[in-house]
């Protein structure tokens, strides 16, 4: 039981520490390098060929349609270390299973079921909206729902494409839905909670970082309680990550909160600039 309760210990840690650590160190270069310039560029070009809301649609369709195609071979790779993995480890935790314990993960692992996060999903939408009524306030009405629903539908094309089955105790499968359900709803509650007021930068990423320790629990619930094998569990971060991140995008196109993409000459004469030093 000491294994399963450290690991109890680093889902929480490792998610805690990581987060900040990335947004101090990793998140700016990304946001100044030139991939997130040509990102910038194609959004705007989207954005005058089909307005926000159509703009929007195209990323959500095209970026759902990119977590698929990593999702897939991914999910074929994780579920040929099923007897390597998998099987070890479920049979390690079933022989030690301490039903206190049982019984505090599987309350937990019910905060990724569809149904809690259905009354989560209407009461924040509502709330959102009247947030929002002095401008776009359909706009979270319309993109709460449509998360629950996108989530719902990739997922289960990842489970048909890999159909890998699932554990002898449950009918749970790749993807592991619970961990992308929690990330894609309270992600996206996050996002517009910083559209809609003016929050610290410290306390957003203490807020981002709070999320990635709720979908990390997510994922250990999961396997403790026997709903998941272990990689369909690696696989569910990945996809909650993925498939967040191009919800997150959607959201930010459809609200015009996308920043202008860098002009092309200023960028040229900066190069040279670089070059000649």
């Amino acid at each position: 039981m000491t294994l399963i309760y450290a690991c109890a210990v680093l889902v929480v840690l490792v998610p805690a520490l990581l987060v900040p650590w990335l947004a101090a160190r990793w998140a700016p270069a990304v946001v100044a390098g030139r991939a997130a310039d040509r990102l910038r560029v194609a959004v705007a070009g989207l954005t005058a060929a089909f307005g926000r809301v159509g703009a929007a649609g195209v990323v959500l369709l095209a970026g759902s349609a990119a977590v698929v195609a990593v999702c897939w071979p991914l999910g074929e790779a994780l579920s040929r270390l099923e007897p390597q993995v998998d099987h070890p480890v479920f049979d390690y935790v079933h022989a030690r299973r301490a039903e206190p314990w049982a019984g505090i993960n599987s309350f937990v692992t019910a905060l990724g079921d569809r149904y809690p996060l259905k009354w989560v999903t209407v009461v924040a939408a509502l709330a959102l909206a009247v947030a929002w009524r002095r401008r776009r306030w359909w706009l979270p009405l319309v993109a709460l729902p449509l998360q629950f629903v996108v989530e719902r539908y990739v997922q289960e094309i990842l489970a048909r494409v890999v159909d890998r089955g699932h554990p002898p105790t449950d009918l749970g499968t790749y993807p592991s839905g619970g961990c992308a359900r929690v990330a894609m709803t309270f992600g996206t509650i996050l996002v517009f909670v910083a559209l809609t007021w003016r929050i610290p930068r410290r306390v957003r990423i203490g807020l981002v970082a709070a999320l990635a320790v709720l979908v990390a629990v997510e994922g250990y619930t999961r396997v403790y309680a026997e709903k998941h094998w272990f990689t369909d569990v690696l696989g569910g971060w990945v996809f909650a990550t993925l498939l967040t991140g191009v919800m997150t995008l959607t959201v930010l196109v459809a609200a015009g909160r996308v920043r202008p993409p860098e002009s092309e000459p200023t960028r040229a004469a900066r190069d040279r600039v670089t070059a000649g030093t």
